[in-house]
């Protein structure tokens, strides 16, 4: 009998998750594509980020990050709050073959029981995020 489970939560799947390319690193800015007000977030840490020493960490479709709102309202800016990206422009290859990429960067914000903070979210989201993140599945309008 396998140990991991097939329940499906707020928090995410953290059972399987298939290998994509790690092309958003610390630091870097990237779009916010919910509802919440704010325009761009940067990138202030990876979660469950192994790697080695002294290499930036970096994410990828489907993960969660610490970020901070560089862009948006004055009560939202220079806070921090937890987001998941559903989009990066390099390349994401599936297991059928197919490269998918986006236009851009991007993310949404979520509280830390892995709720959305906005109801709605900008744009499509990709297929990785969606099967990780139940409540990003139920919102996007396209998945991609």
């Amino acid at each position: 009998m396998s140990k991991k489970s097939r329940a499906v939560s707020a928090k995410g799947v953290e059972e399987f998750k298939l290998y994509v390319t790690r092309a958003i690193p610390v630091n870097s800015v990237i779009t916010c594509a919910d509802n919440t007000g704010a325009k761009t977030l940067r990138v202030v840490q990876v979660t469950g980020y192994k790697g080695r020493l002294r290499r930036i960490p970096t994410a990828s479709v489907g993960d969660y990050i610490i970020t901070v709102v560089k862009k948006g309202p004055p009560e939202l800016k220079k806070q921090t709050f937890g987001a998941v990206i559903i989009r990066q422009r390099y390349p994401i290859r599936r297991i059928s073959g197919v490269r998918v990429m986006f236009e851009d960067n991007a993310a949404v914000i979520v509280t830390p029981e892995g709720e959305l903070k906005g109801t709605d979210i900008k744009g499509p989201a990709a297929a990785e995020a969606a099967e990780r993140w139940p409540r990003i599945a139920n919102l996007a309008s396209i998945i991609v």
